[in-house]
C-alpha cells in the first residue's frame, strides 16, 4: 500500500508559476512510475506528466515546455514545477504511483489561473 500526499497548490495569475510536491510512504517508491494528472470541472481526468524511477519522463503535449516533473527517491517525493501557466491549467492535480497492477491516488490539490 502506498499513501501519497499533494502540497502546492493555489491562486495564481497567468503566466506565474507554482509547484506542486507528493509525498508517497512505502520502501520501494523507486520501482513506481509516478504521474501527475489533472481533472478540470466537467472533463476527465488526463496525464499531465510521468516519471520513471530511472528518471525518464513523459509529457502531455499541452504542457511541453512549461511543467517539469523530477523525483528524489532517497525522499520518496515527486514535484511538477508549472510555469507560464495558463486559464486552461485551472484543475485538481493529482499525485500517481503506479508498479504493475497496483494503482494509487492522492487526494488531490486544487489549482486555479485566474487574474
Amino acid at each position: 500500500q502506498v499513501q501519497l500526499v499533494e502540497s502546492g497548490g493555489g491562486l495564481v495569475q497567468p503566466g506565474g508559476s507554482l509547484r506542486l510536491s507528493c509525498a508517497a510512504s512505502g520502501s520501494i517508491f523507486r520501482l513506481y512510475v509516478m504521474g501527475w494528472y489533472r481533472q478540470a470541472p466537467g472533463k476527465q481526468r488526463s496525464l499531465v506528466a510521468t516519471i520513471t524511477g530511472g528518471g525518464s519522463t513523459n509529457y502531455a503535449d499541452s504542457v511541453k515546455g512549461r511543467f517539469t516533473i523530477s523525483r528524489d527517491n532517497a525522499k520518496n517525493t515527486v514535484d511538477l514545477r508549472m510555469n507560464s501557466l495558463k486559464p486552461e491549467d485551472t484543475a485538481v492535480y493529482y499525485c500517481n504511483a503506479k508498479l504493475g497492477r497496483q494503482d494509487f491516488w492522492g487526494q488531490g490539490t486544487q489549482v486555479t489561473v485566474s487574474s
